[in-house]
């Protein structure tokens, strides 16, 4: 891991910052939606189980970097409630000095409802995350390269073009966000960044908006890194595919945030030099860490605990 290199830098993290309000209802909503009353639906959930998590993707991304021992800063628009998050960042030793607060908006926030069967009704509110673009790629000092993560539209477009104007080698990572952008804006991130990592049905998404394949991909950017959940990850570079299993967990307790995980282990491989192999077990690995507690920031491990679970996964 980073013992074969001292990392080059530190990276910049445009993202989101949230709140997760998840709730448990302790039933099934099919019992309590019927289907010939959807144009008229009035319905209430008793949600004895709640609790709210510290998450957003740029939060998430920078909170696993610690853990690997690096330097990631997140750039974000927070709201006035963000506070007892920035407590929580500054006990886990993330820097929040790219972290602007919006006095007039409120963090953004999910508000997620789950039922035993594992469906889910989601409202989410952007919120301060609507402001992104005020931050600015120029503010942050001694950057050796940057991702691009879900966040405001507009942010996202904004720091894809400044990173590509300064020089710094980026990540697109468009995630949820893919949605707000049509073929034309996709090709311009990729063309300006140098990696791009999606998921699979992200990755047929970008295909269907763009019309490029792998090979259009590669003509543009060093590496597309494409996860597939359990069944590993496959990178793609312009010296061949690389196919990445899954590394074993020892208990699957919640997936929410692997993704974000993955794209630390990446960063960390990025910062430290390490080829494509090496860091595509890194994000493996710390998908699989992830995933076996609930919520996004709850995990813990040192530096030697990580090495030794690598060892183990990839002998």
């Amino acid at each position: 891991m980073s013992s074969r290199a001292e990392a080059s830098g530190r990276a910049l993290i445009c993202g989101s910052m949230a709140f997760d309000t998840i709730m448990v209802f302790g039933d099934r909503f099919a019992h309590h939606i019927l289907p010939d009353k959807i144009h008229m639906l009035n319905v209430s959930f008793l949600v004895p189980q709640l609790r709210r998590e510290y998450g957003g993707c740029a939060g998430n991304i920078a909170y696993n970097l610690r853990l690997l021992g690096d330097t990631g800063l997140p750039m974000a628009t927070v709201g006035r409630d963000f506070a007892p998050y920035k407590e929580w960042l500054v006990r886990a030793g993330v820097p929040t000095e790219h972290l602007r607060v919006i006095d007039s908006e409120l963090t953004a926030q999910a508000f997620i409802t789950t039922d035993l069967d594992d469906n889910q009704i989601t409202a989410f509110h952007p919120g301060a995350m609507q402001h992104s673009q005020i931050n600015r790629v120029s503010e942050a000092r001694d950057i050796a390269l940057g991702i691009v993560a879900p966040d405001g539209r507009e942010g996202m477009l904004e720091h894809a073009a400044q990173f590509a104007a300064a020089g710094i080698p980026f990540i697109f990572d468009p995630g949820q966000g893919l949605p707000m952008f049509g073929g034309a804006e996709l090709q311009r991130f990729i063309s300006q960044a140098r990696w791009v990592t999606v998921n699979d049905y992200e990755w047929q998404l970008v295909q269907q908006k763009t019309g490029w394949g792998v090979s259009d991909i590669l003509q543009r950017v060093a590496a597309l890194v494409v996860t597939r959940g359990a069944a590993g990850s496959t990178i793609h570079t312009r010296d061949g595919e690389i196919a990445i299993p899954a590394a074993p967990a020892r208990e699957v307790v919640d997936p929410t945030g692997c993704g974000d995980a993955y794209r630390a282990g990446l960063i960390h491989g990025l910062l430290h030099r390490l080829d494509w192999r090496a860091t595509g077990r890194v994000a493996s690995l710390m998908g699989a860490l992830k995933i076996e507690s609930r919520g996004t920031q709850n995990h813990r491990f040192t530096v030697a605990e990580f090495e030794q679970r690598l060892a183990a996964a990839f002998p």
